[in-house]
């Protein structure tokens, strides 16, 4: 949050400046902030006071007019200070319930994102749950046919997963039932993670001839962890095209896109707006992954019994609704939380 003392005066000006800019998207002049403000000053104090909030860099006047517009800093002291945030409106809260309504979690998650389009016309994000760290319990290998294997991984919360592998040279049932035997002793109790790190450590003192098929083996523990590694779903992004001061931005909006497509940027600001509590305000380029300072983005952590598993959010404008995009967000993530926790 930023550390400005601004006088009440200045800060209805502001707070009159950003919320008129946000809702038309025109600059503001000192005659409208005069009749919106319910300030009872003359034009002349309206126009040092927009002189004196232009000086310390929260609002700025475009060439193009004599009117002024919030600056990133603007925005920020706005949302941190001045917002006045609205009820979630009934249809809006109802049409997320509806939408969260599945015992499928991978519908939640898809149905979340699309929930945040629809209802803020930007883009919608989640981070899905992190897969859970379950021990070991059994390993087993069966031959289908001379170089090809079935790894039979079981967990103890009961889960199995099989895989099947390919080996450069065929094993007997002792060499399979030695391997195995060597997992059950050695692992049991141990997550996939740690097996995998342990096993990295081992391979080099293991029997030769064991090497290949341990490494195999390590790979289908790999490939369980794949299915299920963290990833951003993300619905309405081409809403953004239809944003005047995204759109515009043409260079800029390309590098958006590609975010979008390689989310590994995204998935870093979503992991670390997990850590905090409550909604994140990320304006401009203050989040250090967003390309442009005309986009914003508002979070919000999501739980499932009791534990933070994940973020969603909305990427938009950063001339957007924060006091009704900030319920949606929040609200979308407490029914995605009592959901997730059913």
């Amino acid at each position: 949050m930023l550390n400005f003392s601004l006088d009440k005066r200045a800060q209805i000006l502001l707070k009159t400046l950003v919320e008129h800019y946000i809702s038309d998207g025109q600059p503001i002049g000192s005659r409208t902030l005069l009749q919106h403000s319910g300030l009872d000053v003359s034009p002349a104090t309206i126009r040092n006071v927009m002189s004196d909030l232009e000086q310390l860099g929260f609002i700025t006047s475009p060439h193009t007019s004599a009117g002024r517009i919030p600056t990133q800093k603007g925005y920020r002291l706005f949302v941190d200070s001045l917002l006045t945030v609205k009820p979630l409106e009934n249809n809006a809260f109802q049409q997320l319930k509806d939408g969260l309504n599945s015992p499928n979690q991978t519908a939640l998650i898809s149905n979340a994102a699309d929930m945040l389009s629809q209802l803020t016309q930007f883009a919608g994000v989640v981070l899905t749950p992190k897969r859970k760290r379950v021990a070991f319990k059994h390993l087993e290998f069966l031959a289908l046919s001379e170089k090809k294997l079935l790894v039979i991984i079981v967990t103890q919360d009961g889960n199995v997963q099989n895989r099947v592998i390919v080996t450069e040279k065929p094993y007997t049932a002792s060499d399979l039932t030695q391997a195995s035997n060597y997992f059950n002793a050695h692992y049991q109790g141990f997550t996939l993670e740690e097996v995998q790190q342990k096993l990295h450590a081992e391979l080099k003192q293991m029997q030769t001839e064991m090497n290949q098929l341990m490494t195999a083996a390590l790979e289908a523990t790999h490939l369980d962890g794949d299915e299920n590694k963290d990833a951003v779903v993300i619905a309405g992004e081409r809403n953004l095209l239809q944003v005047d001061e995204l759109s515009t931005n043409v260079t800029s909006l390309r590098k958006l896109f590609e975010i979008f497509e390689r989310r590994t940027s995204l998935m870093q600001l979503l992991d670390n707006s997990q850590r905090a509590e409550g909604i994140q305000i990320f304006i401009g380029g203050e989040s250090g992954y967003l390309p442009l300072d005309e986009c914003s983005m508002v979070t919000a952590p999501y739980e499932a019994d009791g534990q933070v598993v994940g973020t969603l959010g909305v990427i938009g404008p950063t001339r957007m609704s924060y006091e009704r995009v900030i319920p949606i967000v929040d609200v979308t993530a407490k029914l995605l939380s009592n959901a997730l926790s059913s």
